[in-house]
């Protein structure tokens, strides 16, 4: 099957599952944040509630876009995936795989709120090191820039959940003096007033549709790095989509790009257009040859990948520097540019549907189990004070609103960091800092630190030994 021995499909279709355990565990172990709050002010029993989630989970996955799936491939180079010797890449996704489910499962074991954003990213980075140590590869085995933003990403998004939340409970305080039911925790009431239901019902809705959006793109991507690992020739580029027709698209590109007055660019600007131009006919030439009947080469597959990847990098810098100042391009050749270019990703940036699917399922059965340890911790063992309406609702608002920005840019965030942050800025807003337990405020600052270090060293580690058996 896929034109592999036996051995190697039944590999391929281990590392499949592995990914789907990956996302199960995902769901019970983040997705507990989505149905914290409706749980535990008894808004909904936890069996509805985590129903509830885990379909908005499954169609946040379904229509959430694969921005961030890209955005986590995109930390490994096509380089690093593409080895003659696929077992070689069998380490790799092994070491990733298994850190992030052994993480994962081990920090929910306690109920402590541990990103598997931070996990899964932490094992990706420690493969990418592990790989520059290797002798002979003098490569570079991580994209820095996306490694930069992915970072900042997870480091910023639980502080922009904290001061939003705060900043959110005091508003609500304030337009709704008349009505203090949001600020009360009655453990006597057996549900919230039909509103405030309506109301957390809402909020824990939106979470758990962008923890799907955003998460479980997270799967789509790992499930996209163990295919182009083992089967680049029919996975590194879209199957579904003609080589040749690449040619037609190029050749608007370049019309624009050398229609510039070059007496007009600077110097860098000059070097840069010539680099692109190099790139754009060396794709140009390898489609073409594929219009004439050539079947491409994993190779040609390769190349294409890689240059279509600078070809829109470099041409939208180019395009941007030389717009602002000088108006070397006018605003209508800068949108042709861009609709083709935005064209030209599909052949890179593409998840099949069956993929998408089985990540969808994975996530949404995951969410229906091992929610309660992660609810109390949330419900009970931040703050020294129960947790009212208002604070729920505050606390869900915020990480529904940080997540889908952060899907809008591609970039990958915490559930559980942004929700627990939220929380503690609540708690805050209601009593002060001394409103905070401290032991579990450590325990889960500890864990937000010492994750991606814990995780980039176990990952390493597996790497080179998987690595050294498989020789």
């Amino acid at each position: 099957m896929f034109g592999l021995s036996i051995e190697l499909t039944l590999i391929l279709f281990f590392c499949l599952i592995a990914a789907c355990a990956f996302e199960f565990i995902n769901g019970f172990h983040d997705t507990a944040n989505a149905v914290a709050n409706v749980i535990y002010t008894k808004t909904l029993k936890p069996a509805y509630a985590v129903m509830w989630s885990g379909l908005f989970n499954f169609l946040g996955v379904m229509l959430g876009g694969i921005s961030v799936a890209m955005g986590i491939m995109k930390l490994l180079p096509t380089s690093v995936l593409v080895d003659q010797n696929v077992y070689h890449s069998l380490a790799l996704i092994l070491a990733l795989i298994f850190t992030a489910i052994i993480w994962n499962l081990g920090t929910w074991y306690i109920g402590l709120p541990c990103s598997s954003s931070h996990t899964l990213i932490g094992s990706i980075f420690g493969v990418g090191i592990a790989y520059m140590l290797l002798p002979d590869v003098g490569a570079v085995a991580l994209n820095w820039t996306k490694v930069k933003d992915a970072g900042l990403s997870l480091l910023i998004s639980p502080v922009i959940g904290f001061g939003l939340a705060l900043g959110l409970y005091f508003l609500l305080k304030k337009v709704t003096k008349k009505n203090q039911v949001l600020f009360e925790h009655d453990e006597k009431r057996k549900h919230p007033p039909v509103w405030v239901r309506a109301l957390l019902i809402f909020t824990c809705t939106s979470v758990s549709f962008a923890h799907g959006s955003n998460d479980g793109q997270k799967g789509v991507g790992l499930v996209m790095i163990i295919l182009i690992a083992f089967l680049p020739a029919r996975f590194i580029l879209n199957p579904h989509l003609e080589t040749a027709s690449i040619s037609s698209k190029i050749e608007v590109i370049q019309a624009v790009l050398v229609s510039a007055d070059t007496a007009k660019l600077s110097d860098d600007n000059k070097i840069k257009l010539t680099g692109i131009l190099a790139k754009t006919n060396k794709v140009e030439a390898i489609s073409l040859k594929t219009k004439n009947g050539h079947s491409p080469t994993i190779n040609d597959k390769y190349e294409i990948r890689r240059d279509l990847g600078f070809i829109q990098t470099e041409t939208k810098d180019l395009m941007k520097i030389t717009v602002e100042q000088p108006q070397v391009y006018s605003n209508k050749q800068v949108a042709v540019v861009s609709t083709e270019l935005e064209a030209l990703k599909k052949y890179t940036e593409y998840a099949p549907y069956w993929v998408i699917l089985m990540i969808s399922v994975s996530l949404g059965l995951g969410t229906m189990i091992g929610w309660k340890r992660i609810v109390v911790t949330i419900g009970e063992k931040i703050g020294k004070t129960p947790l009212t309406y208002a604070q729920g609702v505050s606390a869900d608002l915020v990480t529904a609103s940080t997540i889908a920005m952060a899907s809008n840019f591609g970039l990958p965030v915490s559930t559980t960091h942004v929700l627990s942050s939220g929380v503690a800025g609540t708690m805050v807003a209601r009593n002060g800092l001394k409103n905070l337990r401290k032991k579990t405020i450590r325990n889960i600052l500890t864990a937000w630190l010492i994750t991606l270090p814990v995780t980039i060293v176990l990952s390493a580690g597996l790497f080179l030994l998987l690595r050294w058996i498989f020789s």
